[in-house]
């Protein structure tokens, strides 16, 4: 059994296990809601039932993400999962939604809970099942990487909270005989409301396209940059085609002594080594080659990043090459997202160099780190 293989069976399983769980509590919250005439228990046996659904639509879009790739889809259906996550973000929204109106209407027209032990036992119990089962699923779903166990656990998690407050509103009303039920369901509805649209926003991210992971980023460089034959590995691009799916493409800075037999079995070399270490494919690896005969092209490249490195957005220089033949000097440099206008710091860098080397035409392209990270002062 392959790793993918073993994922999705780890996925369905933990899946069966939330819906089992799930329509047993619905069953007995339903029934301990109607019994006693409270409208947050009864609530709280909708939620359940939207997570016994929940788990449902994680293994039917656990089984299609799994499909080979074909003709029409020929990376694969890995990004299913992610559509199912965010089906499962929109039956929280739902449910909360549905939940807000019916604890408008009891406010409207309220009627008088009737708690029992049994009753209050019960939803004890739903508790702590509750917060067994919401962590169990959630580090299942880090673990294996699955953003519907996630969003499932999370859920789970928050339906705990739920339970416990209504075990709240109970006290207080055997206590003090004051009825919290209709407004602690509006409460109830509105956290359901906000946990589904953060699931839906985060779904929606990952759809969209997400920086690659940083650390993943810089692991895959230091393999390629471990060739005694690479001085460098840049523009990094990862393509998410599903959890743990990754395609990509990557420049590798060589020598200009380096053959093309040569080149060829080393770039065949760092992709079979890239795929077994890191599970990512390179679809193609383009190449830089830098000066090595030339002293003068060395201090040349050392005064160009001399020069980029004057701008604070500027993160690096790379691609080096000076032809003293055709008189130019072409090179890549990596503008930050933290600059307001990065065409600006660009032009502003080919400004000072060419004023540096004016009898040089220069070829300079900007690039893009795409696993850069936001400073930690910025994400405070």
């Amino acid at each position: 059994m392959n790793a993918q293989e073993n994922r999705d069976r780890v996925i369905i399983r933990t899946s069966i296990i939330g819906i089992l769980a799930n329509v047993f509590l619905a069953a007995f919250k339903a029934a301990v809601g109607l019994t006693a005439n409270s409208i947050a228990i009864v609530m709280d046996a909708v939620n359940n039932l939207s997570d016994a659904a929940s788990s449902v639509i994680t293994i039917v879009g656990t089984k299609l993400a799994g499909k080979e790739p074909d003709r029409k889809h020929p990376f694969g259906y890995g990004r299913i999962e992610y559509l199912s996550a965010m089906v499962i973000s929109l039956l929280v929204l739902y449910a909360g939604v549905t939940a807000l109106v019916e604890s408008v209407k009891k406010i409207i027209h309220p009627d008088t809970p009737d708690y029992s032990a049994a009753a209050l036992i019960i939803v004890a119990v739903a508790v702590v099942v509750k917060i067994v089962l919401g962590r169990f699923v959630k580090h299942t779903g880090e673990k294996v990487h699955s953003d519907s166990l996630v969003n499932s656990g999370e859920d789970a998690t928050l339906d705990a909270v739920i339970s416990a407050s209504t075990l709240v509103a109970a006290a207080v009303f055997l206590l003090f005989h004051i009825s919290l039920e209709t407004w602690l369901g509006a409460v109830i509805a509105a956290v359901i409301i906000k946990s589904g649209l953060e699931m839906l926003g985060e779904t929606l991210s990952k759809i969209l396209g997400e920086r690659a992971d940083a650390e993943l980023a810089r692991e895959i460089k230091e393999t390629i940059s471990s060739y005694p034959e690479i001085s460098g590995a840049y523009d990094l691009v990862l393509h998410n085609y599903g959890p743990d799916t990754y395609h990509g493409s990557v420049h590798i800075e060589v020598p200009d002594t380096l053959s093309a037999d040569a080149l060829d079995k080393l770039i065949r070399k760092v992709t079979v080594e890239v795929v077994q270490k890191h599970h990512v494919i390179l679809t193609a690896i383009g190449v830089y080659s830098f000066n090595t005969k030339d002293p003068e092209a060395a201090a040349a490249r050392e005064k160009v990043a001399q020069i980029a490195a004057e701008s604070p957005h500027v993160l690096q220089t790379h691609g080096f090459y000076l032809d003293k033949a055709e008189k130019t000097i072409r090179f890549d440099v990596v503008v930050s997202f933290d600059a307001k206008d990065r065409r600006q710091v660009y032009r502003e860098v080919c400004e000072k160099v060419q004023k540096a080397f004016p009898d040089y035409q220069l070829q300079v392209a900007m690039d893009t780190d795409f696993s850069e990270e936001k400073p930690e002062s910025a994400e405070e």
